[in-house]
């Protein structure tokens, strides 16, 4: 499947991957600091953003979409960023084909299986009647008896489409919450990469703890942390300025 996809910047290519319920926009203040020295490609993943839905959407599945992208676009060699849900799956991109990813980078995430911890999110946009409301802030009213935080709504909300008379959702909220086993797992592999990996920590995010370093290392024998004090989850967000800076010092600490 080919994804939905920004292309911007000139030198070695870095690919972008979002997370969870976001979208390629997510990472718009990484693509724009990062593209003044790199040609930064941004994407969709399938049901997610302006992508194609399909009711499969496992990691080895998503991994695919971002390589057949790549082809298609004749990219060979470059360096891969992904934030949660998208560095689990650049993570799984980079034990499939290690030899065309120079650096990996994973936010916030490690290749371990977490706790269902979206139900509460699920429900309250499911909860959204898109035939009734007149505007975002209307289903802002109903989302906030479900998700308390401001930010993490107006992150959500930013799924939501205005056609003719109606809204719609850009994602496939089904086909996520269909393949929510799949997210919050990780697949079982053998293999590991090599390469130079940097996981970044949101020094109050709870995604990466001291007992998932085992499962990092095994996967990732040459990889080093990274933690921002101050940051929770969205820590691309949260702490746009030294999150950039610290992924542009790794990525440029040798040449491609």
């Amino acid at each position: 499947m080919i994804l939905n996809f920004t292309d911007k910047g000139q030198g070695p290519t870095l690919v972008l991957i979002h997370g969870l319920l976001g979208s390629l926009d997510n990472l718009n203040m990484v693509a724009r600091s990062l593209s003044k020295h790199y040609r930064v490609i941004s994407v969709d993943l399938r049901n997610h953003g302006a992508s194609a839905h399909d009711a499969a959407m496992d990691y080895h599945t998503l991994a695919s979409d971002v390589f057949e992208t790549l082809d298609s676009l004749q990219v060979t060699n470059f360096y891969l960023l992904g934030h949660s849900m998208g560095g689990k799956a650049a993570m799984v991109m980079a034990i499939q084909q290690p030899c065309r990813i120079n650096k990996l980078v994973v936010a916030d995430i490690a290749p371990v299986t977490y706790p269902e911890r979206h139900q509460q999110i699920f429900n309250g946009l499911k909860a959204i009647d898109l035939d009734t409301i007149n505007n975002r802030n209307d289903a802002d009213v109903t989302l906030a008896k479900y998700v308390d935080e401001p930010g993490v709504r107006q992150f959500l909300l930013r799924n939501l489409s205005r056609q003719a008379e109606s809204f719609v959702w850009k994602m496939h909220l089904e086909y996520i919450i269909n393949n929510y086993s799949y997210v919050i797992g990780f697949p079982e592999l053998e293999a590991e990469y090599t390469h130079p990996t940097l996981f970044i920590k949101g020094g109050e995010s709870d995604y990466i703890q001291r007992q998932h370093q085992p499962a990092i290392v095994k996967l990732f024998p040459n990889s080093k942390a990274k933690i921002i004090q101050g940051a929770g989850h969205w820590l691309h967000a949260e702490k746009t300025t030294l999150f950039n800076r610290i992924v542009s010092d790794f990525l440029g600490a040798s040449s491609v």
